[in-house]
């Protein structure tokens, strides 16, 4: 057994100011390795900009930047992690939830409506139509 040791007594990470946490079975259940990179990012980012209750209202356009992907990308990340039942979102406001029993790869029974359309396919259907 390998025995631990504090390496930096003097920066010993302490809660100050906000409040984020990442639960250890994130890692051990297998939740991390159930996760496409962007989720990952998307993810930790909004653990880290949500409140004690998992809330935070970044806009889309200041996520992207700040994690530097694209809205396409943000946007299946964030339905990936709503369909994996990691996260809640009211068109406005994120709510990251307490994890689920056990990783879900696709949560069923969702409308899969969205079906792999991105922003920008719908954008070249708009522009077809006129």
């Amino acid at each position: 057994m390998i025995k631990k040791r504090i390496l930096e007594p003097d920066r010993i990470r302490r809660i100050q100011g906000g409040f984020s946490f990442i639960p250890h079975r994130f890692l051990t259940d297998g939740f991390l390795a159930s996760l496409s990179w962007t989720e990952i990012l998307l993810y930790l980012f909004l653990v880290l900009a949500s409140d004690r209750n998992g809330l935070s209202f970044y806009s889309y356009d200041a996520i992207c930047t700040l994690l530097q992907i694209t809205v396409d990308d943000y946007v299946e990340a964030r339905d990936g992690l709503i369909n994996k039942d990691l996260l809640a979102f009211d068109g406005t406001l994120f709510q990251v939830l307490d994890l689920p029993e056990r990783p879900i790869r696709e949560k069923s029974g969702k409308s899969q409506l969205r079906e792999s359309l991105k922003i920008r396919d719908l954008v070249e259907q708009s522009i077809g139509r006129i």
